[in-house]
């Protein structure tokens, strides 16, 4: 419960920081509510599973810290969340190896349609660095979607899927409203998508076979 107090007052006091456009605040609550899924990712069964996520939810934490920073340290944000999606895509290796095709294909189709967007609106000196970020989470994509179906514990494959796709949708509107078209919403839809994605991934620690 202490956990889940956290992560609620972190999330309230970001989003009113957005509203009233606080930097200093948000900054300073930004990385609550995934520090508070880390601690509570502590109680979940211990293992290879466990430890890649727990890796992940640390460097999202960077991440955090690095976007919310005064001043465009957005290349060292996408740093860091590009170890987060390889330890995400560790974590899901860890029990399921399978080639999967169709989730390849889809997760590949999905990258390709966001990148093909963003560097048609042109991406400067950041096209690698997305390219390469933009592999990543296709690739996190992939390998969440592949444990569907298969003997890794439903709840698993079905929390970190639903995770996974949260995420990528959240990372697919940052690139829309930073390099194509900015709209008003964006930070809280973006946020919202990106804490929920982050759960996701988290709670399907708890359903991992013990042992």
């Amino acid at each position: 419960m202490g956990w889940l107090i956290l992560a609620l007052m972190g999330a309230v006091t970001f989003l009113y920081g957005v509203s009233v456009h606080a930097e200093l605040l948000c900054l300073l609550v930004k990385p609550l509510p995934v520090l508070a899924l880390l601690g509570w990712l502590h109680d979940a069964p211990p293992g290879d599973y466990r430890r890649w996520v727990s890796l992940g939810l640390i460097f999202s934490l960077l991440g955090d810290v690095l976007l919310a920073w005064p001043g465009d340290l957005f290349v060292f944000g996408l740093g860091a969340f590009l170890v987060a999606h390889l330890a995400y895509l560790k974590a899901y290796l860890s029990d399921c190896r399978r080639l999967a095709l169709l989730p390849l294909i889809l997760a590949l189709g999905v990258g390709a349609l966001l990148l093909g967007i963003l560097i048609a609106h042109g991406l400067g000196p950041l096209l690698i660095p997305v390219i390469v970020y933009g592999l990543a989470i296709s690739a996190m994509l992939w390998r969440a979607l592949a444990r569907l179906g298969t003997d890794v514990p439903k709840r698993s494959a079905l929390l970190a899927a639903g995770g996974a796709l949260a995420f990528v949708f959240s990372d697919s509107v940052i690139g829309i409203s930073r390099f194509v078209v900015p709209f008003e919403a964006a930070p809280y839809v973006i946020i919202l998508s990106y804490w929920l994605g982050q759960w996701g991934i988290a709670a399907s620690a708890f359903h991992q076979q013990r042992g």
